[in-house]
């Protein structure tokens, strides 16, 4: 299995997501919670965005 290079900042975004989610398991987000959410994956793009790029 290949082993990917995950940076902290995109680690920490998705364990906030995981918790987020986690927290509202069962139920639909409330729009409150939905634009949080939104705003929650936009911080995960942009670290995925940002982390360096592994040589091929």
């Amino acid at each position: 299995m290949a082993t990917t290079c995950v940076s902290d900042a995109t680690a920490e975004a998705n364990e906030r997501i995981r918790a987020f989610m986690a927290a509202r398991a069962g139920r639909p987000l409330w729009s409150e919670e939905q634009a949080e959410y939104e705003q929650l994956l936009v911080r995960w793009a942009d670290a995925v965005r940002e982390r360096p790029q592994a040589a091929s």
